[in-house]
This record gives C-alpha cells, structure tokens and sequence, in this order.
C-alpha cells in the first residue's frame, strides 16, 4: 500500500471507528462486535505507526472515546481517566515485559513486578471520598473530563458510601452485570416486548447514564474497584497491596489478581484467565498486565491516551457452525413478534446453545438467513448468542426463505409492521401473549381508571385463571377478589365498587382503554365527541375517519383494522352484556391555546399531581413528553426539580414555576 492509497484508508478509518465509538460510548448502541472495532483500530494504528505524518488529531487512537451526555454536570478528574493499549497476541506481551524489565534495570529498579486481573467489560467509573465518606462519583467520559453520577452511583448497593477508615481517597473501578442478572434482565425484556440488550457492557453503561436514578436503581449494576488514582495521608508502594488495603477499606475489588515475577508467569496468568473465563460470574474481553511498582509507575508515565504502565491482552471470540434447523416466532407481552433460531446444539465459550433470537426482519435479510442454512455462532460479549454470519458454500439448494407471519401464531389475528418500525406486532386485543400488557393499559387511571387493580394484583388474578379476557374484569366477585389477601374484605369491598362505577365511564375511556395503536387521550375524545357511540364509531369507515380534524390517515387505517377484528367485536359484546357503558357524555370542548405546544413537568408541584397537571394541558391542546428535548416547548418545574432542570436550561427551553403555569392556564 502506498501512501495515497494509505491516506485514504486512513480516512474510512477514521470516519468508521469514530462512528461506531460514538455508538459504543455515547449512544451504548453497539453496532459491531467489540473483536470487529478492535480489529478497525489495530488497523489503523498500524498504518499511523507506518504513516506517522498522516495521523489525525480526531483519530480514536489519539484519545479516549466519550463524551460528557447532556443533561449531567461536568467533572474534570484530578488524575486522568486514561485508556489502555490492546494487544491481540502473546508474543507482544513477550515484548511488552521484556521492554519494562529492561528499563526497570535502567532506572536501577530491582525484582519488578507484575499483576495480572480481568478486564471486566463494563464502564470505567471513578469514586470520591471525602473523610472516608461517598461525596461523588463520576464516568470516565474523555478521560478527563466526565459525567456526575453520584447519585447513581449511590444505588449500587456493594458500592460503600463509607469507608472503614476516615481517608480521603480517589478510586477507579467498572460497574457491570453478572452474566446471570444480564440474562434474566433481557429475558424479562423480551417477555415484556421491550428491546434486547445487545451485550452486558451497554447495559451497565445505559443504567448507570440515566437522568433519572430511579431506572438506575431497578438495573442490577455491580461495580469492582482496581485502583487508587489518588490518596492522602497513607504511603503505598505496591499495586497488588494496594488492593489488599481497599479490600479492608470495604470496596469490592477485581476477583482476579495475579501476581507475577517473570513473562512465563505472565503468559500463564492469561491463558489461565482465558481457560476460565467462561465459570467467571461477569463478562470480560481480555486481561490485563500491570506494573506492580507504584513509584516505577510514575517514572514510565503515560502517552496521550494510554499509561505505559499496563497493557491489555484481548482475547479472540470463539466461533462454531451449527445448522439452523427452524426458525419460530415467539409474540411478547406488547405483541412484538420475535423470530427465534432452533440450532442444532453447539458448545460455545462454555456453554450449550440449542436456540437464539434473530432480533427482527431486517436482521434475516441483512444476514441472507435461511432455513437449512449452516451458520457461524459466536457469544456476543461472551454472553448472548449470536448468529455472526451464513456459511453459504454449504449450502445445497434444500434451504427454505422465512417470511414473517401474516397472523399471530398464538391467536390468528392479523400482524402489522408500522412504517420506520422493524418490529412486526400482532394486532388481536385478546390475544393470549399479550393478556397481561392488555389488562395494565385498561385499568389504567388515563383508561378505565378501576383503583386497586394494579400489576400485582392482575398477576395473582391471572395466575388463578381468574382472568383470562379483559371482559373478566366485570365477572369478579367479592369472593375472588377476597382471597387474594390475608383479612381482604375492605380491600375486596373497595375494589368491587371501583369495578363497578367504571361501568359508567364516558365513552372516550373505553376508547383509550382498547388501546388503538395511534389512538390516545386526545384522540379518544375527539372520536367519542364525533360518534357518539361505540357502535357508530365501530361502523366508521376509513374515508369518514380521515375527515376528521386531528385524526391522521394512519390513525384512520389503525381504528378500522381494530374495529374489523372479530376478537374486538367479541370483547365488545362482552363489555355491553356486561353492563359497561359504550355512550359518549358530554364530551368537554378541547381548546386550541397550547396547539403544537410540548410540556415536561418536573419536580414537586403544590396544586396538582402530574396526571392533573397533564390533564390539563391535553385539555388545551396542549402535549405532555417525559423527557426534555430541543421540541420542548415549556418545562413546569415543581420543587427538588433535577436533571430535567438542567437540560432546559442546557438547551434554552422556556422554564415556568407552578405559579406561572398557573397563570397560564386560567
């Protein structure tokens, strides 16, 4: 390669990895495999090392990906937050720690050491205590300069908030998930129709980027710590003592610590972390060799992105081929249809993997997959399997193409797939799969509004059989309502009352209730005031509907679909032999006065509640987002308002006090 043709490939380099780490780092969306952007990286520095004039300022060799996400405060770390080299094979490490042991003997440093730990595949935090008190943590962002998660971080529970001893002491560690919570975390997502995660690294670093703690709180984050950065009153020489003393400080330090004397015992360390590595409780994606000398450390330094001190050994993903015998559709709670691949069962990093999920539509076709087809699994992260590629020379003309249903194969209604959606749902309001989802959004305080059933309730009476259509809500007796708690009269009473004065709904509830895709509050009440009643709405044919001021040709087309399907044509009769009211009220006038207008409400308010307040603004056209963007008209901020209050200001949204919401909307 010359160097014309050299520049060039630099540039897509360049352009390609700055892509996919914004992806990674930013967005934790991860559109590659960690080996794959490794490999674009090993390129690139190769030919920066052959072309060292061509090199890039913007190039991600020459700094540590990430940046600050809006919405959280600056912290600049007192000692940078550095990335590590990576190595990919065993002869590098030979030369590795050859090289510091020869500058070990220059500087006149004798028996130096090394220590060997997992490179935990998470996200690289770093910890602040004040007088052996938790005052504040942050990301590592650029490496210097990161993002405010304290507050996050105090939701992880084997994070310490004090320490053992009254020290003031600067820690780096990674927060993480273990394989196992990972796994059941994405099996309830894809139970409850929500998107996987594609590996255990984006999801400790989504969980812990949130503006909201309280999401934060409910993902299962862990964090080990493997360095001091900085420490004030306590002189210590050693890495691997310095570990043992954060261990008595009260941190959860990295399992895996080996301490080496020689390169032999080096290599051994790794092919032993790699052998094992599959019994390991976390993800990892490689080990790391580090200087066990502290002052040594301080002598070698650090290049613009990475200490010279440590280096990171990355192991290969291991690969299989398997034959994919079938693919079958699995509907979740939302009615998102999931294609799944049936495998012939291949052992990979440990594990037997008979089946894995093919995500969507578009991800068969970009694979070119078939039925038949011999392909090539690997464990992405080293732990959700993944189908890598089609192994298409063994192919003998028998393989099958797979076409998405056009029926839900749980209840036989009809499946849509929305346009700029790659998801493919079921469209039958009583379909079996997504009973539960169906149930939560009817009794739903903007829906039906019935107090007292809530999720946990509607579980227990769907574990009883109690429940099994939306219309068994109104067959409940006390009896069956009572047995569900210890001494439950007066809660069985309550909740019997509640059943029944939601059969005098307006109209406009029930409509919200069906849950129409497109269809919401607003909408709802537009219909109800335009038809009257269920039955003549129910009739409503597509042109008639697209007539309608504020309902859309895609609204349209989703309210005859519903209408047209014999599972809500039965729920209908149900829901009328029942006693259930189907007339619509007099429907309140919606005013124009916030047309076009978007409101984020944020912190305590004194008047209202949050539904009253968003009721309110629906009322006058108005719309209600839960999180604050450049569309954001006007953010109502109540007391103790958070990070919502600091983006608007970010961005320069107009920012109201109850008073003046008050005033705004007399």
């Amino acid at each position: 390669m010359n160097k014309a043709q050299a520049k060039k490939r630099m540039e897509e380099l360049n352009q390609k990895t700055s892509y996919y780490a914004q992806k990674y780092y930013d967005e934790d969306r991860p559109e590659i495999s960690d080996f794959e952007y490794d490999m674009l990286m090993l390129e690139l520095r190769n030919l920066e090392n052959q072309y060292p004039e061509l090199i890039s300022k913007k190039s991600y060799t020459q700094h540590v990906g990430g940046t600050v996400k809006s919405g959280f405060n600056k912290v600049e770390h007192e000692v940078p937050l550095l990335s590590m080299q990576d190595i990919f094979q065993l002869e590098e490490i030979e030369e590795y720690v050859g090289k510091i042991k020869k500058q070990a003997e220059e500087n006149e440093i004798k028996n130096q050491n090394f220590v060997v730990e997992t490179k935990i595949d998470g996200l690289t935090a770093s910890l602040e205590y004040k007088d052996g008190i938790f005052v504040r943590g942050s990301t590592r962002g650029n490496g210097l300069v990161g993002e405010d998660v304290t507050e996050n971080l105090k939701t992880i529970k084997n994070i310490p908030q004090k320490l053992t001893e009254k020290i003031n002491i600067t820690v780096r560690g990674e927060v993480f998930i273990s394989n196992r919570d990972f796994e059941k975390m994405n099996q309830e997502r894809e139970e409850n129709g929500e998107e996987i995660f594609a590996n255990a690294r984006n999801a400790a670093a989504g969980s812990l980027r949130q503006l909201d703690s309280s999401i934060t709180k409910k993902r299962p984050l862990d964090m080990y710590v493997y360095n001091i950065q900085k420490i004030e009153g306590k002189k210590i020489t050693s890495h691997y003592e310095a570990l043992q003393y954060l261990e008595k400080l009260g941190f959860s330090v990295n399992p895996i610590k080996i301490f080496c004397t020689t390169v032999e015992e080096v290599k051994k360390a790794i092919h032993k972390i790699g052998e094992e590595r599959d019994k390991l409780t976390f993800g990892i994606d490689g080990a790391v060799v580090k200087v066990d000398d502290l002052n040594f450390r301080e002598i070698l330094g650090n290049t613009a992105k990475n200490p010279r001190w440590q280096i990171a050994y990355k192991y290969p993903p291991e690969q299989k081929e398997t034959k994919l015998i079938d693919i079958v559709c699995n509907v979740g709670r939302t009615g998102v249809i999931t294609p799944l691949a049936i495998l012939e069962p291949v052992q990979v990093s440990g594990s037997t993997i008979s089946k894995t999920t093919l995500h969507n539509e578009d991800f068969i076709k970009e694979k070119e997959i078939k039925i038949g087809d011999t392909v090539v699994i690997q464990k992405a992260g080293d732990v959700i399997p993944e189908i890598v590629k089609v192994n298409k020379e063994k192919r003998t003309g028998e393989e099958k193409e797979f076409k998405m249903p056009d029926i839900c194969p749980v209840c036989g209604a009809k499946t849509v797939r929305e346009e700029g959606e790659a998801a493919v749902r079921c469209t039958g309001i009583e379909c079996p799969a997504k009973l539960y989802r169906n149930l939560v959004h009817f009794v739903s305080r903007e829906a039906m509004n019935i107090d007292g059933l809530g999720e946990n309730i509607i579980d227990q009476l769907m574990d009883k059989k109690l429940i099994q259509n939306i219309a068994d809500i109104y067959q409940l007796t006390f009896e069956d309502i009572a047995s569900l708690k210890k001494n439950g009269t007066k809660f069985a009473t309550n909740l019997v009352n509640a059943i029944e004065n939601s059969k005098q709904n307006d109209l406009y509830r029930l409509i919200t209730a069906f849950g129409i895709m497109h269809i919401g509050t607003k909408a709802s009440k537009v219909l109800a005031k335009k038809f009257k009643n269920l039955d003549n709405l129910a009739k409503a044919s597509l042109e008639e509907l697209s007539e309608i001021e504020d309902i859309g040709p895609i609204m349209a087309e989703s309210i005859v679909e519903f209408f047209s399907q014999e599972q809500t044509k039965d729920l209908i009769q149900k829901l009328k032999q029942a006693g259930v009211n189907t007339e619509a009220k007099d429907v309140e006038e919606i005013e124009e006065r916030f047309s076009g207008k978007t409101f984020v409400l944020t912190g305590s308010l004194q008047n209202f509640t949050r539904e009253e307040a968003a009721d309110r603004i629906e009322k006058l056209g108005g719309k209600v987002s839960s999180s604050v963007s450049k569309k954001t008209s006007y953010l109502v901020a109540g007391e103790d308002a958070g990070s919502k209050l600091a983006k608007a200001k970010e961005l320069g949204t107009t920012i109201l006090t109850e008073a003046e919401f008050l005033e705004m909307i007399k």
